[in-house]
């Protein structure tokens, strides 16, 4: 059983904030006409989803860097400091807040249409050395990374955070963007990360391994630490190229699978900021997925 990280100090997460449209249907899309839904408005966004578990598991101290647009900044930065967590919301005075429209079909699976607007426009000019001072952990969302703006600012983030020895998670986010952009190009912008949180098909692009096992022992030879969620089959933790645990997932009635994964990441990282081993910390994440696979939404009640 591995060591988690070394505990104390605040979690800050770098990422997206956005508002999320999200339409439950039971019956398939049908073309050209209307499909009954129950549609809902709330926030949301990997990166902001992951601060708000991360306060909801007992992190001390959770900080958010993240860009949104004057129409709901006030909204955004509400939800966000009643889930416990400390904002740092930059404005953009062209761009509107990201909007992503979620599509949740009657097994709880979901397709995201995406408009980034504000969120991928953060930039080196927002960031600042001392959002570093007192940090235990920086979290970067995938998402930063396909922008050039943001990914100026990821790797600005990244570098700074090595130089302090504070040790970098990254969450791929997004099979379709990683696939779009390059898998060559993600892994030469993240190098220097010590935690990797991709999903199953995440990993399965990043090494072009479709086995499971396999992609995620390929990827701990390149990141010291990677946590590989499989969903229902529940987490692959390996280190130094070989799947040194299995932990199983917490069964759950899902009504809505989206911000599952980033239940895992901010659970995942405020355990082992409180001193708990990788595999300790991966149960939590378990716990905290199966919590968010039950309510509508990706953010904890």
């Amino acid at each position: 059983m591995t060591s988690g990280a070394a505990p104390g100090g605040a979690l800050l997460v770098v990422g997206d904030v956005v508002t999320d449209v999200v339409a439950r249907h039971r019956q398939p899309l049908a073309p050209g006409t209307d499909t009954a839904a129950a549609i809902r408005l709330v926030p949301g966004g990997a990166g902001a989803n992951v601060a708000c578990w991360a306060a909801r598991w007992g992190a001390p101290e959770v900080r958010m860097l993240g860009r949104v647009g004057a129409e709901s900044a006030s909204w955004h930065e509400e939800a966000l400091r009643s889930a416990g967590v400390r904002t740092q919301l930059v404005v953009d005075p062209e761009a509107p807040t990201g909007t992503v429209v979620c599509l949740v079909d009657a097994t709880a699976e979901r397709t995201f249409l995406t408009d980034s607007g504000a969120a991928l426009r953060l930039s080196p000019d927002d960031w600042s050395p001392d959002l570093l001072d007192g940090v235990g952990h920086l979290h970067l969302s995938g998402y930063l990374f396909f922008a050039e703006p943001s990914r100026a600012l990821a790797g600005l983030a990244l570098s700074q955070a090595r130089a302090r020895g504070v040790p970098v998670s990254v969450d791929p986010a997004s099979a379709g963007f990683l696939g779009e952009w390059g898998v060559d190009r993600f892994l030469a912008a993240t190098s220097g990360v010590e935690v990797l949180l991709p999903n199953r098909d995440e990993a399965a692009l990043l090494t072009g391994l479709p086995d499971a096992e396999d992609a995620a022992a390929k990827l701990s030879r390149v990141f010291p630490l990677v946590v590989a969620s499989q969903g229902a089959e529940g987490v692959l933790v390996s280190r130094s190229g070989a799947v040194c645990e299995r932990v199983p997932a917490v069964p759950a009635t899902a009504r809505d699978t989206t911000g599952a994964g980033d239940a895992f990441t901010g659970a995942f990282l405020a355990a082992r900021l409180a001193g708990a081993t990788d595999v300790q910390a991966a149960a939590e994440g378990c716990r905290a997925g199966a919590s968010a696979v039950e309510r509508v939404g990706g953010r904890p009640a």
